[in-house]
Formats: C-alpha cells, structure tokens, sequence
C-alpha cells in the first residue's frame, strides 16, 4: 500500500509539473480544452441555440452570453489523478491502459454535459451559474474520476493471493480442532 501511494504522489507530481510546462500548455491542454469548446458549442446547437465556440469560449450569438473553458474547466486535472492511480496500482499494462480510456472518456462525457449544463445554467442565473461551477460540477468531476477508478478496481482479475488455497475466490477457515 505504501508503494502504491508513494508511486501514486510521483506520478502525479510529474504528470502536473508536464502539465503545467508552455509546451504542455501549447500543444496539447489548450487544444484539447479548444476541441471541449467546439464539442461542447456543437451540443448546445443541437438546442436550437445559434453558438459561436472560438478557441476556449462559446458565444450565444442572441443573448450574447459567453463562458471560458479555463484551466481547471477541462478535466485535465481529474484525468491525471485517474491516470496515475492507474499506473500506480500494480496491474497488467493492458488493464492499465483500458482503464484509462474509458477512465478518460467517462471523464470527459461528464464534462461535456457540465460544460453544456453550465451554460445553461449561466444564461438563466449568474448566481447559481456560479455555485454550481464552484461547488457542485468541481466535485462530480473528482467524484467521477474516484467512481471510475473504484469500478476498474472491482474489474481486475483476482491474484491467487486473493484466492483461497483451492483457488476458489472464497476463503475456508479451517475445520476447528477440539
């Protein structure tokens, strides 16, 4: 358990310090967080509503409302402490990398619809725009990202360790002696 959290906090601190790195920032997190908004833009459209989504922003053409896509809005932080919980545990790689995946397409689903009900949410009430963004979004993410590691948990192949010695998934006390 303790290599499992020490590797967790490594992995971590190298994927946040990368993360946070122009380069990082360039080429992948802001293009990532511009196809969020061109996502995101497109699934307000199917609404009704007429969007113009450009870079990280997506406009209400009519009402001329608009929210940002910053940092901290994109999933990225919850997808890097799904990921390296995953590569922490100790698991087959392709485990690993099916986790992540789906790990990271159930993130970003999730996002999507916050993304979207937020803007919603921001053209009918700042305040609760504002409530919700701040406490109740921020902590499903997190909560998604923990559901999905617990679900891929529950998912991996049992070791023999946690067999019984007859290799049954149930453990037999031994017959009591008098």
């Amino acid at each position: 358990m303790i290599r499992f959290f020490l590797l967790f906090l490594l992995i971590q601190g190298v994927l946040f310090t990368a993360e946070l790195t122009p380069p990082a920032q360039a080429y992948l997190v802001q293009p990532f967080t511009s196809g969020l908004a061109w996502i995101s833009g497109h699934l307000i459209e199917l609404t009704g509503r007429e969007i113009i989504a450009t870079g990280v922003i997506i406009r209400d053409v009519s009402t001329q409302f608009a929210v940002e896509i910053a940092a901290g809005c994109n999933g990225v932080e919850a997808m890097i402490l799904l990921v390296a919980a995953m590569l922490a545990f100790p698991s087959p790689w392709r485990y690993k990398l099916w986790g992540i995946l789906i790990g990271i397409i159930a993130i970003q689903g999730l996002n999507l619809v916050r993304i979207v009900s937020l803007f919603f949410l921001g053209m009918w009430n700042e305040t609760a725009f504002e409530w919700a963004h701040l406490y109740v979004w921020q902590a499903l993410i997190m909560l998604d990202a923990l559901a999905v590691w617990l679900l891929w948990l529950r998912a991996l192949p049992r070791t023999k360790a946690d067999r019984g010695s007859d290799g049954s998934d149930e453990d037999h006390a031994a017959p009591a002696t008098p």
